[in-house]
Parts: C-alpha cells; structure tokens; sequence
C-alpha cells in the first residue's frame, strides 16, 4: 500500500489522460468543437429531445472530440519524429484530420436528423 497522499496506478492513469485532454484542449480546433457540443446540448434540453436522441449526442461529441484527441497526438508524434519535411508525415497529418472532419460530418448529419424536425 501506498503512502498517504500518493496516486495509485489508476489515479495516475486518470491524471495522465485529464492531462492529455487538457493538451488537446489548447488546440483551436477542440475549443471550436467544444462550443458548438454546448450549443448542441443546450439545444437538446431546450427541444427536449428523447432518451435515445440525447445517446446519439452524447456519443457524437465524444466522438468528435475522441477523434481531435487522437489528432493532436498524431499530428505531435509526427512534428516530434519528422524534422524535415516528408510526404508520408503530411499524409499522416491529413488522414488524421481527415478522419476527425468525417466524425464532424456523420455527427452534423445525426444532428440536422435530430434538431431539424423540432424545429420546423
């Protein structure tokens, strides 16, 4: 057993990740993104959207912002690794961005079915 005041495994495994989130979340991207999932939020209590609309929320904006997570660690291993430039490090950084942007889309497309309908 650990002294008082010390982390367990699991506690320094959750810090590490909030710590990785924290990183993430100084990109401009993640702010973007975490405005417009409070919007979305805001706008599912306000439409009082159903129990299954709000899973199919919750799951987009975890994705996306999964997604820009993975993103920023890619996209900083590649800066890390590659001190000249190479195509296959653009290609890295582009298929990862690219992967979030189909994340964002898919999650526009669940919204627009979502929130249009109550709306008009």
């Amino acid at each position: 057993m650990k002294p008082s005041g010390e982390r367990t495994p699991l506690a320094e495994s959750f810090q590490h990740a909030l710590d990785g989130i924290k990183a993430a979340a100084q990109g401009r991207n993640f702010r973007i993104q975490v405005a417009i999932a409070v919007l979305v939020i805001v706008l599912g209590v306000a439409l009082h959207i159903s129990v299954f609309e709000w899973l199919v929320v919750v799951f987009c904006i975890g994705a996306v912002l999964g997604g820009e997570c993975i993103n920023t660690a890619i996209e900083d291993m590649v800066d890390l690794s590659v001190k000249t430039f190479k195509p296959q490090a653009k290609r890295a950084k582009d298929v990862a961005a690219g992967a979030v942007l189909v994340l964002s889309l898919a999650s526009l497309v669940a919204g627009l079915i979502i929130f249009v309908p109550k709306l008009f």
